[in-house]
């Protein structure tokens, strides 16, 4: 008697675990919290000037290194700068770099965001690039998750590393030697709700 209890105890829990799945499978993309996430995140370029908390960075940067990469080689190194001084200084040497820019464009090329994340690659492996997008992509949709704002730059990178005014502060990232800075990501909470930029779906193909 007690073998069969054990026994249908044991259909009710495999019956109960093929429900949850086949409800989790069907589940409404409207319901769906990572679909939703996905789809509505924007690009932020105006931020409320509020410190995002260390502890809630680190959950989203957990989150970024658990991302998908090549091999499990973790190709990446990532610094985080909060202090509103420092990222001033940052900017400060930017613009004294490119004279030829009109300084709120070098002065504003983090986009007052908060917090910045700087992503280097290890360019000796060959998909160390896609490594640092797949992170950057987990930082912004868990940050998103998270109430928190982001947005991913390209021209800080160039602009730190193209001339010698801002080399001290490439040097105080203290990346490995041989990395190469590779992406930036601006986080913070929006003070603003832009709407989505359309899409081209015919971009989408299936191929018979």
């Amino acid at each position: 008697m007690k073998r069969l209890w054990i026994i249908g105890a044991g259909v009710c829990l495999m019956l109960a675990a093929a429900c949850s799945q086949t409800t989790k499978q069907g589940q409404d993309e409207n319901t769906n919290a990572v679909i939703e996430t996905i789809m509505s995140r924007r690009s932020i370029r105006k931020y409320k000037q509020v410190p995002v908390g260390r502890d809630t960075l680190d959950v989203i940067l957990e989150c970024g290194i658990n991302a998908p990469n090549g091999q499990n080689k973790q190709s990446w190194e990532v610094r985080v700068v909060d202090s509103p001084e420092l990222m001033a200084e940052m900017q400060e040497a930017i613009a004294k770099g490119h004279p030829d820019i009109p300084p709120q464009f070098a002065k504003g090329c983090f986009r007052d965001a908060p917090v910045m994340v700087f992503i280097a690659r290890d360019p000796s492996y060959d998909f160390s690039a896609y490594d640092c997008g797949l992170l950057a992509e987990n930082i912004m949709l868990s940050a998103w998750s998270m109430g928190v704002g982001s947005i991913c730059l390209g021209s800080p990178v160039r602009f730190l590393q193209d001339n010698d005014a801002c080399k001290p502060y490439i040097e105080k990232l203290e990346f490995s030697e041989g990395y190469e800075l590779c992406l930036c990501i601006g986080l913070g909470y929006a003070d603003e709700a832009p709407d989505a930029k359309p899409r081209n779906k015919e971009k989408i193909k299936y191929i018979e």
